[in-house]
């Protein structure tokens, strides 16, 4: 099965017309969502590879400046980037973020700022912190930061991919009632 692809820094509206036969459907939406946990694992290994550095707070700069760049690009090949969803015609926009509200995350359909991103990542800055503290035991200690780098990359984004299903799939779901 081949699956069209979209260039992730491509502004098409995927929910244009909020018809089912131009939403993706859920076996598309499933390719999006290996697609994008594909880069992201590639992702997460740059994160493990900065953590291995000994320069104190530089594991963290980093991983904000690749979550920046993951959200937008997930959010892209969705089609639920904030220009895309502004591009929408305006009841077709209430509908993208009535299912954004529904799934509750605030990183869909909305700009991804350094501060949007420190907020998500103080949400699990207990992980953070331990990997922090790793960092001082020699050699096994810098393996565990990379390796709690690489985990917390993965599964901060893998939640923003599952959340980006949810919204297509919600609007799949309100589609054939969203007449225009």
């Amino acid at each position: 099965m081949v699956i069209e692809t979209r260039p992730l820094n491509a502004h098409t509206d995927v929910v244009d017309a909020l018809t089912p036969d131009q939403l993706p459907n859920e076996k598309a939406v499933q390719a999006l969502v290996a697609e994008c946990q594909r880069m992201v694992s590639r992702k997460a290994l740059v994160s493990a590879g900065v953590s291995l550095v000994p320069v104190p707070g530089l594991d963290v700069a980093a991983d904000v400046v690749v979550l920046m760049r993951l959200f937008t690009q997930i959010n892209e090949r969705f089609g639920l980037s904030e220009a895309q969803v502004e591009a929408l015609a305006p009841d077709k926009k209430v509908l993208v973020y009535k299912a954004i509200t529904a799934v509750g995350s605030t990183l869909i359909g909305s700009s991804i700022t350094r501060q949007l991103v420190l907020k998500v990542l103080a949400g699990i800055s207990q992980r953070l912190a331990g990997r922090q503290l790793t960092r001082f035991v020699p050699i096994a200690g810098q393996a565990i930061s990379a390796g709690l780098a690489y985990a917390v990359m993965r599964y901060v984004c893998n939640q923003h991919i599952d959340d980006c299903a949810r919204v297509v799939s919600l609007l799949r779901l309100d589609a054939p009632s969203a007449k225009v």
